[in-house]
């Protein structure tokens, strides 16, 4: 196997913006059950950046800016779950974020977090039919679905791969934008 010019092992931590962290404290360890294993008090009153455990050694982490702008549906993040409305988001937005979980758990841990007074979605099974989704587990599935909102409305998605991936799932050909439309804004390389 050739040597890889970045030896990038997995997600070490992704880092989302919270209106309220003491709330987020309580959702994510309290109804999800993620242990906080770092927090920071970011320099002169600017904010604070929190960590929780989300399993496999991986984090996802919070940051809190006590002046930030408020959220903006279908900018900033998802104004809808999938099969209840758009899930468009802006470009360079996080769309959402996808936590493993065992495949035979979904209905379950749907019923838990409706105990817990969470909006949660149907379990969807994501297939290579037209619409992309089917409503019960077949071979052509590949991954299994269960969305619900943080209190601050970041989409969340509790996934399981239902199969392993081969070649064959790889068989479109990436977008562009099409001729004539207005370039995408870049950054200058330093």
């Amino acid at each position: 196997m050739a040597e890889k010019e970045f030896e990038i092992g997995g997600i070490n931590h992704l880092a989302l913006v919270c209106s309220d962290m003491r709330r987020t404290v309580d959702f994510y360890s309290n109804v999800l059950g993620m242990p906080l294993i770092k927090t920071v008090e970011l320099p002169d009153g600017t904010g604070q950046h929190f960590f929780f455990d989300c399993g496999g050694g991986n984090a996802l982490a919070f940051f809190w800016f006590p002046g930030a702008p408020a959220k903006v549906p279908g900018v900033t993040h998802p104004g809808a779950m999938p099969g209840f409305g758009d899930i468009a988001s802006a470009v360079a937005s996080m769309n959402h974020v996808a936590l493993q979980i065992p495949v035979d758990k979904f209905h379950e841990y749907r019923q838990k977090l409706k105990a817990k007074g969470v909006q949660v979605g149907v379990v969807l099974f994501h297939d290579d039919s037209p619409s992309t989704i089917a409503t019960k587990m077949h071979p052509g599935v590949y991954v299994g679905s269960l969305y619900f909102f943080d209190p601050d409305g970041i989409l969340l998605e509790f996934a399981a791969w239902t199969r392993p991936l081969t070649a064959d799932d790889v068989r479109h050909e990436p977008a562009a934008p099409a001729v004539g439309t207005a370039p995408v804004e870049t950054v200058a390389k330093a």
